[in-house]
């Protein structure tokens, strides 16, 4: 358990840190800065992280919902004299808008008609504004936006907290700092930290809310209610928003995501939906779930070459949750099971594991995920990834067992330069084989990089 100072609590409260405050930083500076909308799915942080990026790098601050102030969105509905628009802005905060120092956060953007749209003008006749928007059903939002100004906005994608992260707002600066540095031998003297802090992120996850109540009590209690919460507020929104006709199959999927991990073959079988369930039924509630953030869908790749994106099997995929913490929620897991570990709980383990190495890889920039099986299903990689040029095959295991049968079959069919495998055990470089710590996945693309 943890010991936390006064000022900690007050560090993790107010400024609990997200590495895209540096994209946002830099979007600021840059001199073709367009209006940047950011997407994410609900309660992973992105009004905080907006209003914490104004408050912290702009003399003032202008926010508006648009959930909450329905009369606001009434001013997109004449016309988008952006004038007007900044008048009425003016008059609604109190707050008179300087472009050199003034950051607009328009929140909920989607609940206003034409907001999205305006940013288009914005961005064509007033440039020198400085606009950032969200909202937690923006992905439906776009896709409903037939005349979206393509290429006139920004976007950015909010995840819940990487273990990374998640290390910071513990207050674990100097073991982050120290996996940064790639010390690999000294990282190994701490190995038991590191795993007993893996295991705890498993069960936390990073919805923020969640890591806030951990790191101002340690109480797993609290933060299981924190995140029971959380999956109440996804299923009152899918039966808010969801057009009606779909909400009962969307809950059907969305509860069947855990049984679909659980197997060990975890291509997504609609028939565990439902007996004889067909594709064609749940292509709209698994599109609504897409472009909520709830899930994310990783295809299988025919033909392990560059660009993967040209040889995606549409037919075959993975889902996973926006968050481990919620996924462990949904299915009840104890922290006993987690830290202790338990007999029965041995194959439920595998699915925790791919979901945190799935999570993790969301956050790199310029990487595409998916994953490969061989035609006569003899062979399987849990991930392919696309990252500068290189194709990297990476193999996931939840304990210290070494056997990468499906990951030798890979490589010496297709010889990459870089073959991965990330377990519990050491960091070593093998002849063809480099076995990355899971608590260090982060360092996958430097590792890459360097290499």
């Amino acid at each position: 358990m943890y010991i936390y100072t006064y000022f900690h609590l007050i560090y993790v409260i107010y400024y609990m840190e997200r590495s895209e405050i540096a994209q946002l930083i830099a979007w600021k500076n840059s001199e073709n800065r367009k209006p940047l909308l950011i997407r994410g799915a609900r309660q992973v942080g992105k009004t905080w992280l907006m209003k914490a990026f104004g408050n912290q790098y702009y003399e003032q601050c202008v926010y508006v919902n648009f959930e909450s102030n329905k009369m606001l969105g009434s001013i997109f509905e004449e016309d988008f004299n952006i004038k007007r628009i900044i008048l009425a802005l003016q008059i609604e905060t109190g707050i008179i808008i300087n472009p050199e120092n003034t950051l607009i956060i328009l929140d909920e953007i989607q609940e206003a008609q034409g907001a999205l749209t305006s940013l288009k003008y914005f961005y064509e006749n007033a440039p020198e504004y400085h606009i950032i928007s969200a909202g937690c059903l923006l992905g439906v939002a776009l896709n409903r936006q037939t005349s979206f100004p393509v290429g006139k906005v920004g976007f950015l994608d909010l995840h819940p907290l990487s273990f990374v992260e998640f290390l910071q707002a513990v207050g674990e600066i100097s073991l982050l700092h120290l996996l940064e540095s790639q010390d690999w031998v000294l990282i190994k003297t701490f190995k038991t930290k590191y795993i007993q802090l893996l295991k705890q992120y498993y069960y936390v996850g990073g919805m923020p809310e969640a890591v806030l109540s951990f790191s101002k009590n340690s109480d797993f209690n609290k933060v299981r209610a924190v995140q029971k919460r959380i999956l109440e507020s996804y299923e009152q929104d899918f039966s808010k928003h969801a057009p009606k006709e779909i909400v009962p199959r969307i809950r059907m999927l969305w509860q069947s995501i855990p049984a679909q991990l659980a197997k060990e073959n975890k291509k997504f079988i609609y028939g565990i939906i439902k007996e004889g369930a067909r594709a064609r039924e749940y292509e709209l509630a698994l599109s609504w779930l897409i472009d909520c953030g709830l899930v994310h869908k990783v295809n299988r790749i025919s033909k392990p070459a560059i660009p993967l994106k040209a040889y995606e099997d549409f037919g075959a995929f993975k889902l996973f949750m926006v968050d481990i913490g919620l996924l462990g929620a949904m299915v009840d897991i104890d922290i006993k099971t987690l830290l202790e570990g338990n007999m029965l709980f041995e194959e439920f383990k595998g699915a925790l594991t791919e979901q945190f190495v799935m999570q993790q890889l969301c956050t790199f920039k310029e990487t595409f995920t998916y994953y490969w099986s061989a035609e006569n299903a003899t062979a399987e990689i849990d991930f392919l990834l696309q990252h500068s040029g290189n194709i990297i095959p990476l193999e996931v295991k939840a304990e210290e067992n070494l056997k990468a049968k499906s990951l030798k079959v890979f490589h010496q069919k297709y010889n990459p330069a870089f073959t991965i495998r990330t377990s519990m055990s050491d960091f070593r470089i093998e002849d063809w084989l480099i076995n990355l710590p899971l608590y260090a996945i982060s360092e996958l693309t430097v590792i890459i990089s360097k290499s």
